[in-house]
């Protein structure tokens, strides 16, 4: 699954997500979500989130 619907996101998923820094290589970052960022249902580039270890991004993936 992809991460640009707001719904199929939960706190505590385990998610690759791309960095601002990483958008150009679109290197992931795996982690789990504290915190769901963005406010709208959906998103192209996928749904901001604040990873446990504070690092912020947008899903890219859903792993589970």
């Amino acid at each position: 699954m992809d991460g640009t619907r707001r719904e199929q996101i939960k706190l505590g998923l385990h998610v690759a997500i791309v960095l601002k820094a990483d958008q150009r290589t679109g290197e992931f970052t795996e982690g789990y979500v504290k915190d769901i960022l963005t406010k709208s249902p959906t998103h192209p580039h996928g749904i901001k989130v604040r990873l446990e270890t504070g690092e912020v991004g947008r899903v890219k993936k859903i792993l589970d």
